[in-house]
């Protein structure tokens, strides 16, 4: 067996840049390999399509964001973890130049309503199973954060809540643009979950 003859990791973050910036049917193949220095043909002996080298992006990318979820969810208030949650998730929506949006939402968006365009039943598995990996990590800041005496509500429930907000907010980021109105959603969605306080 010959050695790959490119850097995997290198070509995955190539990858799915492009992916996040102009989305799967956007985004060619010639254009990762032209911009991962790599051929054609490479990619698609490595990864067979252009549909499974996005869900290996992807499934990278999720990681990488899970771990980061974890560590912001971790420590500190309910208050504090549900603020830092919703920091995170804007901060994704708005990175890049210009803005990137949500690639969980994109991707959804994608979707294939045509037998062969677009992102097929795999890909909503994983898109799916992220965004079921967020609600559960939500949902075990809230419970920590009512055994504390910090929620009265139904743990579950509101994690769905709280998700489904960030769904919405994906879609506000791609109409306005406007990160100040995100923050304060952001913001009145924490205060409905714990309660006004005074700032």
């Amino acid at each position: 067996m010959r050695p790959r003859e490119f850097d995997h990791g290198d070509v995955l973050r190539i990858a799915f840049d492009q992916f996040w910036r102009k989305g799967v049917r956007g985004t060619s193949l010639s254009d990762i390999a032209r911009d991962a220095g790599v051929q054609r043909g490479s990619l698609y002996n490595a990864f067979g399509s252009k549909e499974a080298l996005f869900l290996c992006a992807y499934e990278r990318y999720a990681s990488d964001y899970l771990s980061a979820l974890q560590k912001t969810l971790g420590s500190g208030t309910l208050r504090e973890r549900l603020t830092a949650f919703f920091e995170l998730t804007i901060k994704n929506f708005r990175s890049g130049s210009p803005p990137r949006g949500c690639p969980t939402t994109r991707g959804l968006m994608e979707l294939g309503s045509v037998e062969g365009e677009g992102l097929d039943e795999n890909a909503r598995k994983t898109f799916a199973d992220l965004v079921a990996r967020i609600t559960g990590l939500v949902q075990q800041a809230l419970s920590e954060g009512a055994a504390r005496g910090e929620f009265n509500g139904e743990p579950e429930t509101a994690a769905l809540h709280i998700v489904t907000m960030t769904r919405g907010l994906a879609v506000l980021e791609r109409a306005f643009g406007d990160e100040a109105q995100l923050r304060k959603i952001a913001a009145h969605t924490v205060d409905l979950m714990l309660g006004k306080t005074s700032r």
